[in-house]
Parts: structure tokens; sequence; C-alpha cells
């Protein structure tokens, strides 16, 4: 059996040698995926909850999601090996359409929000296809390009 040897690419933005950005991706990520259960939720029994709910989901998506921005934000600019990565780049392009919209989708919300149906939900579907996208890419950069991993030496 053959092994192909990868080096890993190590994270600068990291706290003892652990990447931050996949950490601190996660919370934004379920409040985004939330929301659309919270517009769909509204739509169903247009209960003013829902409306309230969706709010905060968006702006704790939204804002948590430009925090975890930073931490990839750094790495992608410091890091050659990620630089010249297609995949990172792709990665970080899907990733700021995403956060602007799930930006705009907040705004919606806070300036008006009984245009959550049709625009934000409309907003929140078009974002939650982003975050799939976006995740595929930077499963892509972990487990194909090790960034950030550590990984183990073949005696």
């Amino acid at each position: 059996m053959t092994h192909t040897r990868q080096r890993s690419i190590k994270s600068r933005a990291s706290l003892a040698g652990h990447p931050l950005h996949p950490v601190m991706i996660h919370f934004p990520v379920a409040a985004l995926m939330a929301l659309v259960a919270s517009d769909l939720a509204f739509w169903y029994t247009q209960d003013p909850f829902w409306l309230r709910s969706g709010l905060w989901l968006a702006g704790v998506g939204a804002f948590g999601g430009w925090i975890a921005s930073v931490a990839g934000i750094i790495d992608l600019v410091t890091v050659a090996r990620i630089r010249r990565l297609i995949t990172g780049w792709s990665h970080a392009i899907v990733a700021v359409v995403m956060l602007s919209l799930a930006s705009l989708n907040w705004l919606l919300r806070f300036t008006e929000p009984n245009a959550v149906l049709p625009w934000g939900l409309a907003i929140s579907l078009v974002t939650a296809s982003l975050i799939a996208l976006a995740g595929w890419l930077g499963g892509q950069l972990v487990y194909e390009h090790a960034v950030g991993v550590e990984v183990e030496k073949s005696s």
C-alpha cells in the first residue's frame, strides 16, 4: 500500500495550535440554518414570535460569521500555501457573498419585519445553499489540503 505524504498547512490564526476559524464558524452557521426553519414556521403559523426569532438568528448568524471570517482571512492572506489554493479563494468568495446576503437579510428584518415573506425567506434559502457550498469547500481545504491539520508521520 502506497501512502502519499502530505505536509500540513499550519494556521496563523490559531490558539495553542488549534485553528480558530473552524471553531468559531459553527454557531453562526447553526443560526443561519435555523433561520430557514424560523422563516418557514412564520410562513406556516403567522406567529410574530418567529419574526423576533428570525431577527435574532439573522443577526447572530451575520455578525458571528463576519467575526469568524477574520480568522479565515488572516490565514488566507498570511499563509502562502493557502493563498495559492483555488479552493481557498473559492471558499473565501462564497463566504463573503453568503455573509453579505446574511447581513442584508438581517437589515431587511430590522427595518421592515413584514418583508420576511417572501424576501427574507428567499434570502435565507439562498444563504443556506451558499453555507453548504462554503462548507464543502472548507472541507476540501481540511481533508484534501490538510489546512490546519497535523498530518501523522508514517514510520
